[in-house]
């Protein structure tokens, strides 16, 4: 679990709390590290892969709360 801490993703809590640009702004951050991460993956540079599922995952998180708050 100590890999997961590294990315730095917020607890479901921290993140159901997030209104309006926090949430993009934390959207668009994690997004970009995913890019990172994969973009790392393919060169054969990322030695822990399970990072890529976890941050898949948070962005999927974030993306259903952001909806949500639309409406």
């Amino acid at each position: 679990m100590k890999d997961i801490k590294d990315l730095k993703l917020k607890s479901k809590d921290a993140v159901s709390k997030l209104e309006g640009k926090s949430l993009t702004d934390e959207l668009k951050q994690a997004s970009k590290t995913l890019f990172t991460l994969r973009m790392k993956l393919r060169l054969g540079e990322l030695k822990q892969t399970h990072l890529v599922k976890y941050l898949k995952r948070y962005i999927a998180q974030l993306n259903t709360l952001a909806h949500g708050k639309k409406q």
